[in-house]
């Protein structure tokens, strides 16, 4: 019941989102998003979604879109499925397949060099942005573990192959992403800034559950480090909704099902809408304000 509940509210969203124009916004372009796959909003090739849907980035809803529509304020989503710390800093970073994605398919947002650059433009050209979100350093992990070499590598000087120790709090993924959040702020933005935690495959599995850890520790502890970043927990926002279904994400309907008994690591629309709603209620927790809408205004720029 509870899923089904939650795969009605995802419909009701998709079609307010849809009925919702331009026009309505706030304050136009007042929310730039950032991050990977899960930010894009990409899911996989299956039955019911051909690879022609890469042709057109609007058949890819991510998080940023339900966040703009709860809050009345128009995103501009510049993720990249498959983007890595160091390739979202440097065009010769650490990349899990953004380039190559990027070579093939639209995005959100058209632009030319990196993710980074293209922030750092855009916030010093609209500087009454009222959001930045970020999440990223997933695509780290599937890099480190795979064995990539040094030449890989730039712009960190701390390469390791341990993933241990690239997530530890001095280790790559941590520098990383404190470079990215310092050159956020030194545009001379000082609206909201939100870092978003990724959610468990498996909230049962012990090794999973280490994994999540670590890249999840990682970005507390730049957000830590950093000027004034908020986190919200897409690990906590996902955890009771699992818990009737043994921990098991994919069974509770939040990931996307490739088989009758296996699914992706990215989020169905119901998992999708709770790391939106994780990001909605960390911003309204995050003043005296009594509404998510009420802390943008309070942090207007």
């Amino acid at each position: 019941m509870r899923v089904r509940l939650l795969a009605l509210c995802s419909a009701v969203a998709l079609f307010s989102l849809g009925a919702v124009p331009a026009s309505a916004s706030n304050e136009g372009h007042g929310y730039l998003a950032l991050g990977d796959s899960v930010a894009f909003g990409f899911h996989p090739v299956t039955a019911t979604t051909p690879i022609t849907d890469r042709l057109d980035a609007r058949n890819f809803i991510g998080y940023p879109e339900i966040v703009a529509q709860r809050l009345n304020i128009e995103d501009v989503n510049a993720s990249c499925s498959g983007e890595a710390t160091g390739g979202f800093i440097d065009a010769h970073g650490l990349d899990n397949s953004c380039r190559g994605y990027r070579s093939l398919w639209p995005l959100h947002t058209a632009y030319t060099g990196t993710q980074l650059a293209f922030a750092v433009n855009y916030l010093k050209a609209n500087p009454r942005t009222r959001l930045v979100t970020l999440n990223l350093d997933a695509n780290d992990f599937f890099r480190v573990t795979s064995g990539p070499s040094k030449d890989f590598w730039p712009p960190s000087t701390c390469f390791t192959p341990d993933f241990v120790a690239y997530f530890s709090s001095t280790g790559c993924a941590v520098q990383n992403l404190e470079t990215i959040f310092a050159a956020i702020r030194g545009t001379g933005y000082s609206g909201l800034i939100v870092a978003m935690t990724y959610y468990a495959l498996d909230y049962s599995d012990p090794a999973g559950l280490f994994v999540s850890g670590l890249l999840n520790g990682a970005m507390v502890t730049a957000a830590a480090h950093s000027d004034r970043v908020l986190v919200a927990s897409g690990f906590k926002a996902w955890q009771p909704f699992t818990a009737a279904f043994g921990g098991s994400s994919c069974k509770a309907g939040l990931l996307i099902p490739t088989s009758a008994t296996t699914c992706d690591i990215h989020p169905t629309p119901a998992g999708r809408d709770l790391l939106a709603g994780a990001i909605v209620q960390t911003i309204a927790d995050s003043c005296s304000a009594e509404s998510a809408i009420g802390c943008l205004d309070r942090n207007q720029a």
